[in-house]
């Protein structure tokens, strides 16, 4: 049996994984969702939530094991677990991408979507006078993130999203490397209907780095609400 460390992205917290986690567990697999800094079950003020702070908690969870995991990252999460089994490869078994940041090193998760043409949830971020913080409204979460989301599910998450993000993970630059990092097998799994990561900046990242398997959801960017036992399927 494998057990797999579950990472959620920017303004989620574990709660995103609620419907993917028993499916993994039904297979008789041990799976632990790890809540980043900033959220309500890691509360941090949010001048010390950070990319490095985001790793650094991800790695110390990890570290706690003395066994290989199944790595998995959800959208701005796909920047943080590059940059753990950058840290610790030899403790990483696999990385699951979903519909999730893969980049080269240098670059930043804000970058990629700033060259994202069809990208249509950076536009309508609201940052803060001092460009440390950002916000999305509600109306944004609907029509771009939860489009495909059953309505029950919709009105869950948006209290949970309503609040300020740091920017700095957004703008920190990755650094991984080939040799680390890039030893690490690597499965993606795109979202075809995805307003926030679009397809094409999916195939570029994917493009970037050796990918050892590739699955497309027909899902927005929240398949872990829209189709949460789908992608588990494919997480096994």
């Amino acid at each position: 049996m494998k057990h797999y460390i579950l990472v959620h992205g920017a303004w989620e917290g574990s709660w995103t994984w609620d419907s993917t986690q028993p499916v993994l567990e039904s297979y008789g697999h041990t799976v632990t969702t790890v809540d980043l800094p900033g959220t309500a079950n890691n509360k941090q003020d949010i001048s010390q939530v950070t990319m490095d702070s985001y790793v650094q908690t991800v790695v110390d969870a990890i570290n706690q094991l003395d066994h290989e995991v199944i790595l998995v990252g959800h959208s701005l999460a796909g920047a943080v677990i590059s940059q753990v089994a950058e840290q610790i490869p030899e403790k990483i078994e696999k990385l699951i991408f979903a519909t999730a940041f893969l980049l080269k090193n240098g670059d930043s998760v804000i970058e990629a979507m700033q060259r994202d043409p069809d990208g249509e949830f950076l536009p309508k971020l609201t940052f803060s006078e001092d460009q440390t913080s950002v916000t999305a409204s509600a109306q944004t979460w609907r029509d771009i993130a939860f489009h495909d989301v059953d309505e029950k599910k919709i009105r869950h998450a948006l209290p949970l999203v309503d609040n300020a993000q740091s920017t700095e993970p957004f703008a920190a630059k990755v650094s991984v490397s080939e040799d680390k990092f890039g030893s690490v097998p690597k499965i993606y799994i795109r979202t075809a209907l995805d307003k926030m990561v679009s397809p094409r900046l999916q195939q570029e990242m994917i493009n970037s780095w050796k990918v050892d398997q590739i699955h497309v959801l027909p899902s927005g960017h929240f398949p872990t609400l829209s189709m949460p036992e789908r992608l588990a399927e494919l997480m096994l």
